[in-house]
């Protein structure tokens, strides 16, 4: 199945999309937060059930994405507990009889994996999503998995003598997924990195490197994902990027930056000149739906500082904190919008 070419201003999700009430706890998931460790007790649908609801939830939410007109359609990451926790927790070296422990930025602890042994990808993680994914749409197709900076840093080592090396060996992991996420159909594979913005100081020593080994060999379009964390949880948000211009020394294609919610200084995009830029244009901090007015208003922003060919849009980060009806009322908006500059454009 080949997948058609991408005009001006194409629209997507960042990832997730909300997964319906039926399939998952919302309520106690949104206490948990983002788990970093298996989450098993979000499931409403019993066990021997589960891969079958999952694949249904998974179904409609890209034949929503479809409906709703988006150009680059994702899974919705709906059979995830986190963006993160599927991936990493998949991996040889996590220690089967411990939990890690780290201190949350915002005070207490959290449960993490702990790597006692070396991180090692022994299996395929994600390729039957995509592969599902593939065979539900014959638009551009976007794969997503969590980053190998990022998954460092929420977890626990005995086995590492710094987070540089564990971030190194998820680095190996990561672009043997990479690659059998091309392999598997994908048009798109999307790294999630917010951690490199939660601790740039360690981001601007060897976060370059990382994703360097990471992509390593990779042919394919490469997006990046950085963000300040999920809107409905992270009200407070810097309006700049700390680890940005660095990227031009990667071979990522694509970033993906959140700018509606921080209100983004946005002259900071013209630091990527040779990168597509995904622009946040969804505010997830707010139920309120913008108009499609709105969000043509803030593509225009940003078209100062980067041509339209180098310019697609999405929501600031994954939607799956919202209410599906709020979630699907604000993509709308986002496609009308991204509809009115393209009209503008003569595209």
């Amino acid at each position: 199945m080949s997948a058609p070419a991408l005009g001006l201003i194409p629209t997507s999700l960042v990832g997730s999309y909300p997964q319906p009430d039926w399939l998952v706890d919302r309520v106690r998931l949104r206490e948990l937060g983002v788990p970093r460790i298996p989450a098993p007790e979000i499931w409403r649908v019993e066990a021997d059930f589960l891969a079958q609801a999952k694949d249904d939830a998974t179904a409609l939410a890209i034949a929503e994405q479809e409906r709703l007109g988006l150009d680059v359609i994702t899974d919705g990451e709906v059979r995830r507990e986190s963006y993160s926790n599927y991936f990493a927790n998949a991996l040889d070296g996590i220690d089967d009889s411990r939990i890690g422990e780290l201190v949350r930025p915002t005070g207490g602890h959290i449960d993490v994996p702990l790597f006692s042994g070396p991180a090692r990808r022994t299996r395929s993680v994600g390729v039957t999503d995509v592969r599902f994914l593939r065979a539900h749409s014959d638009r551009v197709i976007k794969a997503t998995l969590p980053g190998p900076f990022s998954i460092s840093e929420q977890a626990e080592t005995s086995h590492y003598a710094d987070r540089e090396g564990l971030a190194l060996d998820l680095a190996d992991a990561v672009n043997a997924e990479v690659k059998e996420l091309f392999a598997a159909g994908a048009d798109i594979v999307q790294l999630d990195e917010p951690w490199m913005e939660r601790w740039p100081e360690r981001s601007k020593i060897y976060g370059t490197k990382v994703l360097n080994r990471a992509l390593d060999g990779v042919e394919g379009t490469v997006a990046i994902h950085l963000c300040f964390g999920y809107g409905a949880l992270v009200g407070d948000k810097r309006s700049d990027y700390r680890f940005f211009d660095e990227l031009a020394d990667t071979s990522i294609a694509q970033v993906s930056v959140e700018a509606a919610q921080p209100n983004l200084t946005l002259s900071q995009l013209a630091g990527l000149p040779e990168k597509t830029i995904i622009l946040g244009v969804i505010n997830l901090g707010d139920e309120s739906v913008e108009s499609a007015a709105t969000v043509a208003a803030r593509i225009e922003a940003a078209l100062v500082y980067v041509a339209p060919e180098r310019l697609a849009v999405a929501p600031d980060c994954g939607m799956k904190y919202l209410p599906r009806d709020i979630a699907n009322a604000k993509i709308a908006a986002m496609v009308e919008g991204a509809a009115l500059v393209r009209a503008k454009l003569g595209g």
